[in-house]
């Protein structure tokens, strides 16, 4: 599903952003990945999404060999990746329906599936009543689930989340997780980027962890790794 092979990135002079990664995600895995701010997730999930190359390695997302993927199939492959990140990147002139259906009308989804699957969508997610609201009448929790049903509607294999609870309290974090977990027991990859070691350690997920752009600990059912 997701497989880097001894990949590395590096910017300029210096040492590597990403130093000689291999990772191997499975299909219906759930997997954090942490570590301290600098140690290469940002990189990380570029690579994956295509907006970065790697200097050294290969990478393959579902079954697709990106390294010599042209780029007029780059959105083809992002197709198959939902992305959630800290700070929404909701569009602030449409509600909420338009906002999720947007994702649908890039692909050119026909308007009778989208009236069928965007309330459908955001029922899950716990926002049908909220479907005319604009972005700046929700919490921030509500607005990392209207992000979260846009990044889903188009029911893409793999989720990416990065740093999904960065701007929440402690109730919305939990419930955006919770929302993860069970689209992940409904098949989705999910690969979390996350900084909060309590919903790190409390989950008991893979947790692959980062340093200075090193893996130094992957854990099928772990917690965060704590410096000394």
């Amino acid at each position: 599903m997701i497989i880097l092979e001894n990949v590395s990135k590096s910017y300029s002079a210096g040492a590597p952003a990403i130093n000689d990664i291999s990772i191997h995600i499975e299909k219906g895995e759930f997997v954090f990945i942490v570590g301290d701010s600098g140690a290469g997730k940002s990189t990380l999930m570029k690579l994956m999404l295509k907006e970065l190359e790697p200097t050294t390695g290969k990478i393959y997302i579902n079954g697709k060999f990106l390294n010599k993927m042209k780029r007029r199939k780059v959105p083809m492959l992002r197709r198959d990746i939902g992305m959630v990140f800290q700070n929404f990147r909701l569009l602030n002139d449409r509600n909420v329906y338009d906002n999720v259906a947007f994702a649908q009308r890039v692909v050119e989804v026909p308007s009778k599936v989208i009236r069928r699957k965007v309330p459908a969508m955001l029922s899950m997610v716990g926002l049908a009543q909220k479907y005319k609201s604009y972005p700046r009448e929700l919490s921030g929790g509500e607005q990392q689930r209207v992000a979260l049903a846009r990044a889903l509607i188009n029911n893409p294999p793999i989720l990416l989340a990065d740093e999904p609870t960065g701007n929440l309290d402690p109730k919305n974090s939990w419930e955006i997780m919770n929302l993860l977990d069970e689209i992940n027991k409904r098949g989705t990859t999910v690969v979390v980027v996350t900084h909060n070691r309590e919903i790190v350690d409390a989950m008991q997920k893979r947790v692959i962890t980062i340093q200075k752009g090193i893996i130094v600990s992957d854990e099928r059912k772990g917690g965060y790794i704590y410096e000394n």
